[in-house]
């Protein structure tokens, strides 16, 4: 075992909420900003690369400053997992975000996405086979019947676009993939650098699918809905995406990662809103009521896993071991080293994966 100290800063659970509820509300307002650009020329890839290009760039600056490029090193082992981490969380999933609200309103449309954490919750007891809380069935049927009233389906055809429900679902499961590999595969990187790194994969994959030099330029000096374009690319970048990680990242010293993503929540209720009043989008009852529902049923299965702590790793590696048992020790905590990120749980990349990289 390490004699290193670990140095924690001051935890102040009211200075953790205070930045939660700031980061929420950028990104909430980031929704309208995003179909303020779709509707002013931008389509969905193309949106995706230059916000993901921009947030990278910024980052990249921040770091080097502040920090110098040590963080940055990545090992040729951590480049494949990076990539796919990159590809995942920061280049399909908003990009499909993107899609669905181009398509539905705003707050629906992350609805959708917040479903993410109910499908980690399922994944968790199922592929992972570990404890849950009975209250986890609740709540994915609390989802199911918060969808249903969303999408109105009983009125025989969806009131809603097929296309945006089916990029919206599709974005959450590919986020719940995200938050597994956040959570599994890249603990060994702080997480400024590592948003660093998924925007850079995210921003190389942009250039691929939609070209740099294929980019009208011109579009940044017209409007959309009244406001300058350029302007609200700047918001989209700092704002709407740089700011919020830092905010997030932050938040996580002060926060349990769970927590986190319950008070996350408030992002539906405020990307509705704005939606509402600067864009005229409008939910009927069934809606709003299905939302409150299905946000409900989403807390309830994120807050349904049971977190193993270091006596518990230490039983099940003095207890009897069955092959079975084995396997699970080594593929869910990967002992000792388990056991001490599990005692970091507010610092460890894990706890970015809480909150949907909108």
């Amino acid at each position: 075992m390490s004699s290193t100290l670990l140095v924690r800063p001051t935890v102040r659970p009211a200075l953790g909420v205070t930045m939660v509820i700031a980061a929420a509300t950028t990104f909430a307002l980031n929704g309208t900003v995003s179909k303020l650009l779709i509707q002013g020329g931008f389509d969905p890839p193309q949106l995706t690369t230059f916000r993901a290009t921009g947030a990278f760039l910024g980052l990249l600056a921040f770091i080097l400053v502040t920090r110098g490029p040590r963080p940055l090193k990545a090992s040729r082992r951590e480049i494949p997992r990076l990539i796919i981490f990159g590809l995942v969380g920061f280049f399909l999933v908003p990009m499909l975000y993107f899609v669905a609200i181009s398509r539905l309103p705003v707050g629906i449309g992350l609805l959708f996405e917040f479903t993410a954490p109910a499908f980690v919750a399922l994944w968790v007891r199922f592929g992972e086979h570990q404890q849950v809380r009975r209250r986890l069935w609740v709540g994915l049927g609390l989802c199911l019947v918060g969808l249903a009233s969303v999408t109105q389906i009983w009125a025989g055809e969806l009131s809603l676009d097929g296309l945006g429900i089916l990029a919206g679902l599709t974005s959450a499961v590919l986020l719940a993939v995200f938050y597994v590999l956040g959570s599994k595969t890249v603990t060994t990187r702080d997480p400024l650098s590592l948003t660093c790194w998924a925007f850079g994969v995210s921003a190389v994959a942009g250039a691929v699918v939609r070209p740099w030099w294929n980019f009208d330029a011109g579009m940044l000096l017209r409007s959309s809905g009244g406001y300058p374009m350029w302007l609200l690319c700047l918001y989209l970048i700092i704002l709407g995406t740089m700011i919020p990680y830092l905010l997030i990242t932050n938040s996580m010293q002060h926060l349990p990662p769970t927590s986190v993503g319950i008070i996350s929540m408030t992002e539906v209720v405020l990307a509705s809103a704005f939606a509402w009043v600067l864009l005229g989008e409008n939910l009927n009852a069934a809606q709003v009521i299905g939302g409150s529902v299905l946000v409900a049923g989403v807390i309830l299965a994120e807050s349904a896993r049971v977190v193993r702590g270091p006596r518990d790793e230490d039983r099940e590696r003095t207890g009897p071991r069955s092959p079975a048992r084995t396997a699970k020790a080594g593929g869910s905590a990967g002992g000792v080293r388990g056991a001490r990120d599990e005692d970091r749980g507010r610092t460890r990349p894990r706890g970015m994966a809480e909150v949907p990289p909108t």
